[in-house]
């Protein structure tokens, strides 16, 4: 997939250590740099001089919380990323938090590899809207015209399925959940079961149109996690 995946330098802002030491083990592991740090007073002290390509910040912080913070950060114009990650589950917090600057909110407890791709998909709105093309073998997405080719051949989509396709591109070859696609895809909040028969549906649609009439299946389905567009069996 012609994408280039860079490595990202990370502020983790948790006050939580164990859970801060996981973040930075799992990220480094992954091949990316991370400075965790326990409070946002240390968080302010760490950042000037340094650049980060995205925050993770606890709301529920000892001395200064992540809301003020995150407000602050955004009124001294620093545009730096924030994902907010945090136990407070209330649509009310939610709203809160995006208000307060936040590009994406993750709820604990949360599965590692969402951490991971919403802070790839946050990178990449923020930073990759010079995008304009996606590739992945023979397929072809044009991300302004919103048209889809394979060998050649156009491939017409719903507004929908264009959209599904695009967030399983963008998440280079990585397993994305039924609940991800309800948040990021549908736009619901809140994943409700009727939701996984509907995204089935696109699903089956989706690979009909895409993978059926060539000899290369890029849409795989992994039982019980989810979905991935990959250009490897």
């Amino acid at each position: 997939m012609k994408i280039k995946q860079q490595t990202m330098r990370i502020l983790v802002v948790e006050d939580d250590l164990k859970v801060a030491a996981s973040i930075e083990k799992g990220l480094n592991e992954a091949g990316w740099s991370v400075l965790p740090v326990h409070s946002a007073e240390a968080a302010e002290a760490a950042m000037p001089g340094q650049s980060f390509d995205g925050i993770v910040l606890d709301l529920g912080l000892p001395g200064k919380d992540g809301i003020t913070f995150l407000k602050e950060l955004r009124e001294r114009g620093d545009v730096t990323p924030v994902l907010i990650l945090t136990a407070r589950d209330g649509i009310e917090n939610r709203v809160d938090g995006l208000d307060a600057g936040a590009d994406d909110y993750l709820v604990k407890p949360f599965a590692f590899a969402e951490l991971m791709a919403r802070l790839r998909a946050v990178e990449r709105r923020t930073k990759g809207r010079d995008v304009t093309q996606i590739t992945l073998r023979d397929l072809d997405i044009d991300l302004i015209g919103r048209t889809v080719t394979r060998n050649g051949d156009e491939i017409e989509l719903t507004q929908r399925e264009f959209d599904l396709l695009v967030y399983l591109a963008q998440a280079r070859g990585e397993v994305v959940s039924r609940e991800m696609l309800t948040r990021d895809v549908w736009k619901i909040s809140s994943r409700a079961t009727p939701m996984d028969n509907i995204i089935d549906v696109h699903i089956s649609h989706l690979r009909d149109k895409i993978d059926k009439p060539y000899d290369t299946r890029l849409l795989q389905t992994i039982r019980g996690v989810g979905f991935a567009l990959r250009d490897t069996p």
